[in-house]
Parts: structure tokens; sequence; C-alpha cells
């Protein structure tokens, strides 16, 4: 699948317009899969789709299963007849979410939604629904899992009581019991979710485009994940973590980044065969046709920081499992379209492992010109097995970029790329388009010619992120013309992959 010219857009749904506050999954994805697909393209990357827990940022999640029920096209649950028709009559921004306003007017319209069709008698829908809760083996922890959130007014897990934080059997059927209506609730959600997008990835296929799923290679420590698997993460016999994720000073940040997510007991999965791993992929490839994933190095070695550090400049690497959880997932499921997401501090044990796995790496053109002519990022250096960005999600937009640039430094651009000064973003998309790599991947702002207010984030920034909307009238009346013949000059057209 990535082993042919392509290209692809980079863009998340709820940067999509719509009348709801937030992008969906709904009619207005269908749309930009078709102007995808009339550029000549083949590729739609999304970030994770999981249900955002802290600073509404994709990366982190109440659960590494769970669809977030934000993306769930309304219009489409009141046309199932769940909600009454005029109910989403409400006034938000349409260029910017706002995540609170949006997320409190809509989880009230689903779990409204949700108790309407529980009340009814039985239905092939509702027999639809039964079969989706006896086949999601992940379900009924999330569901419990959300509703006692609820009940303890959306503290973490660790704030709740004791019996219910470190669960044990007979407090969890208990609970199971006592929460029951909002536990169907929670389920009804997580059906609507996988409905829409099982439709939606099916419209993609039949317009012959892929779409990439991104894997977080760690998961939030206030997840559905480390509360019902404790004996999966390094925490103590009270459920806290002994040491955090980060990454050590970088191009991003002076102090390293501090994740705060709690780190893998690699040595219990082993044990028990990856079970855990293999689970995660296979729900992964039910939603996407390729994978990248988030953190690849992490699988090498994980840069580990004691709990009470405030930064992670004194962390430490830590061996991961390496091959032997890819040994155990393709053992399982045969080998898989994955993409490693290669970037920051990267070693020769890490590019073994890459290369032992056979997953492309990525190329950013934006990290190109810091260097000399050996930079690994300018495109005379890329390779076939590899898929190149102008910019990725953490980056500024590459008009933003091109703006930030001494007058040295726009002068080094320009000489290597070509054009002049005012042509930087279009030189650079070119580029892309122009590189050995099989793949290119373009984020959407590039190709909307968008400056630094479109930024989709800013790492180390707590709020602000993740909330950017385009509107249609942004494109440019020659936008398709322009992509679809890049794609032919360049050998990258649209290929079905089915």
């Amino acid at each position: 699948m990535l082993n042919k010219r392509g290209c692809g857009v980079l863009l998340h749904p709820t940067s999509l317009p719509g009348s709801g506050g937030i992008g969906t999954i709904g009619a207005d994805a269908r749309r930009f899969i078709d102007l995808i697909a009339e550029m000549g393209m083949s590729y739609w990357q999304v970030l994770p789709l999981t249900p955002p827990a802290c600073g509404n940022s994709p990366y982190s999640a109440f659960s590494a299963f769970a669809g977030n029920p934000l993306l769930i096209d309304l219009e489409q649950i009141v046309n199932d007849g769940d909600l009454p028709s005029g109910c989403l009559k409400h006034t938000f921004p349409e260029n910017v979410v706002d995540f609170d306003g949006v997320s409190e007017f809509k989880h009230q319209l689903l779990r409204q939604a949700g108790s309407a069709f529980l009340s009814q008698e039985v239905t092939d829908r509702k027999k639809d629904f039964w079969h989706f809760c006896d086949s999601t083996p992940w379900l009924h922890n999330y569901a419990l899992f959300m509703s006692l959130k609820q009940s303890f007014d959306g503290k973490p897990w660790n704030k709740w009581s004791k019996e219910t934080a470190l669960l044990t059997t007979e407090a969890y059927e208990k609970v199971s019991i006592e929460l029951g209506p909002e536990i169907g609730i929670q389920k009804y959600i997580q059906w609507q979710f996988y409905l829409q997008w099982k439709a939606l990835r099916s419209y993609a296929r039949s317009c012959g485009i892929s779409i990439v799923g991104d894997l977080p290679i760690f998961v939030a420590y206030d997840s559905a994940d480390v509360w019902s698997h404790r004996e999966l993460f390094l925490l103590d016999a009270k459920g806290k973590p002994t040491v955090v994720a980060g990454v050590p000073p970088d191009y991003f940040s002076k102090t390293g980044q501090l994740w705060g997510n709690p780190l893998y007991d690699w040595a219990m999965m082993k044990n028990n065969g990856f079970e855990w791993w293999i689970s995660r992929f296979k729900s992964m490839y039910e939603l996407f046709d390729v994978v990248r994933i988030d953190h690849f190095r992490g699988f090498e070695a994980s840069w580990q920081v004691p709990v009470s550090h405030r930064t992670a400049q004194h962390g430490k690497w830590v061996d991961g499992p390496g091959y032997d959880v890819f040994k155990a997932v393709f053992s399982t499921m045969g080998s898989l379209p994955i993409i490693a997401e290669d970037l920051g501090v990267i070693t020769p044990e890490v590019e073994a492992l890459r290369d032992r796995c056979g997953f492309p790496g990525m190329k950013i053109l934006q990290f190109a010109f810091d260097s000399d002519s050996l930079n690994p990022y300018l495109p005379h250096n890329h390779s076939k097995m590899s898929v190149v960005y102008t910019g990725t999600h953490d980056n500024d937009t590459t008009m933003g970029w091109c703006s930030s640039l001494s007058s040295s430094q726009l002068l080094r651009v320009v000489e290597y790329l070509g054009g002049n000064e005012e042509g930087c973003l279009n030189s650079m998309i070119r580029s892309a388009f122009m590189s050995v790599a099989d793949t290119t991947i373009i984020p959407f702002q590039d190709l909307l010619m968008l400056g630094s207010d479109a930024r989709m984030n800013i790492p180390g920034k707590a709020f602000g992120n993740w909330s950017w909307r385009f509107s249609w009238d942004m494109l440019p009346s020659d936008l398709t013309d322009k992509l679809r013949n890049m794609t032919k000059l360049y050998g990258r057209e649209n290929y079905s992959v089915q």
C-alpha cells in the first residue's frame, strides 16, 4: 500500500467545517474525501480518534480503543429517530472549536439519544447494538470507567473511592449492575461512533482514498486502559506511577517534553504474549488502512522521568521490547502497513528496529535547513521507503515557518529549492512532491496557504491547541486543478488500493 508513489493530506476531522461547532464524520467529511480524490490524492491522514482527556488533546485519551463522541454526526442521529428534529439549533464559532461549549451541548444530546434508543422495543437496530456490545472486548470496561468517572464528578480514577479505584472482581460486578443505565448510554455512544466511522471509511474506499490513522505509543494515566489493566504498567501498590514518559530536550523544547504518561511493564506484557498490543493493533485496523505509530522509538527505548520531576531534562533511556512486540503482532495479523514516526533523538538501534520491521520513516522538510548538505531531511537525502511531510501537527504551518525565518535562513531555503522568497511555501510543497520518497503527506493548512494562526498544536503549551477549523470558502479556486496537475506531474496520482 505504501510502496507505490502516492500523496495525501493531513487533517484531523475536528478541523472540518460544519454547523455543530466542531468537525464531524458526517456530510462534510464525505465532501472532504471527494475533494482530495478530485485532487488526485490517495491518503487522508488523521490524528487519534480517541476521546480526548487532558487539554482536548487527541494524544491524551480516556481510552486507546474508544471513539471520540464529539466526532459523531448528530444529524444522522436525528435521521435515525433517536433525537427530535430541531434539537440541533445552537450557535458556535465557525473557524475555531469551543471545546467546553461543544462538549456540553453534544454530550447532553447524545445521552438523550441513548436513553431514547434503549427504551425502545426490540428492533433490528437494537439487535445490531447488542451484537456490537457482545463482539467488542474493550467496550464494557470503557463504559464502566466513564460511568464511574461521571459518578465521581469527572475526577481521575485515583481520586475515586478505594474499592472502585483499585477494582476487585466483587466490586466490578456490583458497580456494573448499579450503573447499568449509564453504562448502556456509553455503549450506545460508542456504537454510533463506530457505525458512522465504518460508513465513512467505506465511502473513502469507494473513492480510492486510504485513511491513515495515528497510534500514540503511550496512553493517559486517567484512562480505562490503565485503570482496568494496572498490572501492565509501572505503578506502585496504590496505583500511582513511579516513572512517567517524555522526551529529552530537542527541537521543540529546551527542557524536553514531560508527557506524564505511565510507562509499560514490558516484562509483564511479554509474559502474556503482548496480548494487549495485539488487541490494540486489531482495533486500529478495524478503523484504518494504514497506521502511523507516534513515538516509534519508544519500542526500542523510552525516556523515563521520575514522577517527582517537573521537567523532562533529567530522565534516562530504558530499553523497550524491541522487535518482540512486533513479532507477536505479525504472527497473529501478518505484515501490516505502518509508518514509523522516527523524529527526535534517533539512534542506530532505533533505525535498525524500524528497518527490521520494514516500516517507512518520516522526513520533515521544515527540519531540513538547520545544518549542512548531510541533513537527512533534505530531499536529496530521502529514500524511497519514507514518508515526506512539509510539517506535522506539532509544527507551525509552512507559511508561518517561512515568515519566521531570518533573511539568511530564508536565503538558504530559496537557494536550495529554487524560486524566490515569496514562493517559499509553494517551493516546499513542490519539493515534497518531487521527492524520491514513495509517499508525500501535506497538512491541509499548507494547501490553503495559511499562516501561524492556523497552527494545530504548540508542544509544551497546555491550552489553546487543537481548535483550528477551516471553512469551504477558504479553498482557492484553482486548488483542485493545481494539485491534480502536481500529482500527475510527479507520478503520485490517485490509485485504488482495493
